[in-house]
């Protein structure tokens, strides 16, 4: 399950706090050498700086935690481009807290014109379990360094796991129907996964926030392992340019998990709310 869920949890100011704080840092000097490879113009009509999503987080009938993803304000230039800085931010908290103590931070610099990875920074640290990388992508190249010497080929267009979610949400879902199936690869733990969502149909969906028009999409994921069929995930999606997710529900071999849109501002577009 960790390596599909985006993040975990964290309350709307911390994150802020967060994102300011480590914005000035130094990052990865990206070079051009050998065939130079022209990225392709993406047209972004999803998301923009200063937009931030609050979701509050269930472990069956617990309130685990709240998660965060913002995209901060700046434009930091990497390889000569600007780049969207996204940053997911986790915490566990309450009952959750003390039994399975969640402290993450997820961070990606997107390219703003083409929409793909320069840099992917990831600190986990769930119930002791710790991970920390730091991939750096080179797409003129098509090559990826994850930080201890090795280098990987990648193929066009490859994301990591968070930008992902925004490549996603530039998908033109116009005309999307029942039963198709949409794949974007990603880069994650040295390996190349191929995510896959499968549309399922319009609905209208009523959360706290209030009654929005939907798209019901299913992940594709690996069953067996903490799910115990291959589509027992459900993410309803807004109906609109935006795309943002309004719920979330998985049943995995022990219990079920479900994140529920509390906060949004800085969108892009109208949001599909029912009047």
């Amino acid at each position: 399950m960790k390596k599909f869920v985006l993040v975990s949890t964290v309350a709307t100011a911390t994150a802020i706090a967060c994102m300011s704080f480590q914005k000035e840092k130094e990052l990865p000097q990206i070079t051009n050498e050998g065939p130079v490879r022209e990225l392709p113009m993406v047209s972004n009509e999803a998301f923009k700086r200063g937009e931030m999503l609050t979701f509050r987080m269930h472990y069956g009938i617990i309130e685990a935690g709240v998660a965060t993803l913002g995209i901060t304000d700046e434009a930091k230039e990497i390889a000569g481009r600007k780049t969207f800085h996204v940053i997911g931010l986790g915490e566990s908290k309450g009952a959750f807290d003390f039994f399975y103590k969640v402290r993450d931070r997820y961070e990606t610099y997107i390219d703003e014109k083409s929409i793909v990875p320069w840099i992917f920074l990831r600190h986990v640290n769930e119930g002791g379990y710790k991970i920390e990388q730091s991939y750096v992508f080179n797409h003129f190249n098509e090559k990826v360094s994850v930080g201890d010497g090795q280098t990987y080929a990648i193929e066009p267009n490859m994301q990591d796991m968070l930008s992902a979610f925004y490549a996603a949400r530039n998908l033109d879902l116009s005309a999307a129907k029942p039963g198709e199936t949409y794949a974007i690869k990603c880069f994650m733990d040295k390996e190349v996964w191929p995510l896959k969502v499968k549309f399922i149909g319009r609905e209208t969906i009523t959360t706290d926030l209030g009654t929005f028009k939907c798209l019901k999409y299913r992940p594709v994921m690996q069953k067996g392992r903490v799910f115990k069929h291959e589509e027992d995930v459900n993410i309803w999606i807004t109906d609109d340019k935006n795309h943002i997710p309004i719920l979330g529900q998985a049943d995995v071999l022990v219990g079920s998990i479900k994140a529920e849109l509390m906060k949004y501002s800085g969108l892009a577009n109208p949001v599909a709310v029912v009047k």
